[in-house]
């Protein structure tokens, strides 16, 4: 474990999305002004088909007036419950894009899905940079180690940066468990094999999710530990076997409705953030029927 920097401490801020329970994520390095985005959020009125930036502009307003530096915009994997406002953060206030580089699985499996043409390049040129397993960066001074935790869906990546992870959608908080494995893709037995590498981290390394329910009525939170989640996750807590993951995992999938975002949020997000547009260049989305 002596790769880990434990001393190394991040300042991480982190933004709630009610309207998707999704938690975004300010990763300052102590020793510099640089930062990471780990999971930003562009607002979409399904309804109405519009589109805001109100999440993304809390974000940007926050690096600006801390006066930071904006070195990466981080996506965890391609999320099927909300939009990611990479390129509008981007466009704003810089930041190098980066996903794991089985994007171009999530590619090939999507784009069949929503029978894109060959204009929809599926090479993940679109990200400035995929990350394989072991890849390091930098986030100022401090040095990143990407980690592969596919079984959510190929591309997950848990992010390690000093005492802290951020594991995307492979874990939840203790008494939420784990994230589905069905969507195309996904694997439970894959799942379990990528928490139990989180869980083979350090006790005290600090565990930031990137969703919360508010298990039970509680107040919503995002950030536990290795220990914490080793002994009291209510899906692997405490020694499950990866049969009986398995075994729960796949029969409370089948009980799972579609998320409710998850037809604009794939377009949009195996793009990198970007909006597909129809032959005359207009802002677009398709709803594939029976296809998911």
């Amino acid at each position: 474990m002596d790769k880990f920097n434990l001393d190394a401490r991040p300042d991480v801020s982190g933004h709630f999305d009610e309207a998707s329970n999704t938690i975004s994520y300010i990763v300052k390095d102590p020793g510099s002004n640089h930062c990471a985005i780990f999971d930003s959020v562009m607002d979409i009125d399904y309804a109405a088909g519009r589109i805001t930036h109100e999440h993304a502009d809390a974000l940007i307003n926050e690096v600006t007036e801390r006066g930071l530096v904006l070195d990466w915009i981080i996506e965890t994997h391609v999320h099927a419950d909300h939009l990611s406002a990479a390129p509008y953060i981007q466009d704003k206030i810089g930041g190098k894009i980066g996903i794991g580089s089985k994007i171009l699985v999530v590619q090939e499996t999507f784009g069949k899905v929503f029978n894109e043409g060959t204009e929809f390049q599926r090479d993940g040129s679109q990200f400035d940079r995929l990350f394989e397993d072991g890849d390091t960066y930098m986030v100022g001074n401090m040095e990143a180690l990407t980690l592969s935790t596919p079984g959510h869906t190929p591309a997950c990546v848990t992010h390690v940066i000093g005492d802290a992870a951020f594991v995307g959608d492979t874990l939840f908080m203790p008494d939420s468990g784990s994230a589905r494995a069905d969507f195309p893709g996904g694997d439970a037995g894959e799942l379990y094999d990528s928490i139990m590498r989180i869980l083979s981290l350090p006790d005290k390394m600090r565990l930031f999710m990137c969703h919360d329910y508010g298990q039970n009525g509680r107040d919503i939170r995002w950030e536990t530990t290795v220990k914490d989640e080793r002994e009291h996750n209510i899906h692997v807590g405490g020694g499950t076997t990866r049969e009986d993951f398995i075994r729960m995992r796949t029969e409370r999938d089948a009980t799972l409705a579609m998320p409710q975002l998850i037809i604009p949020s794939l377009q949009v997000n195996m793009r990198a953030g970007e909006v597909p547009t129809d032959t005359d260049g207009k802002p677009m989305l398709k709803v594939p029927v029976n296809g998911l």
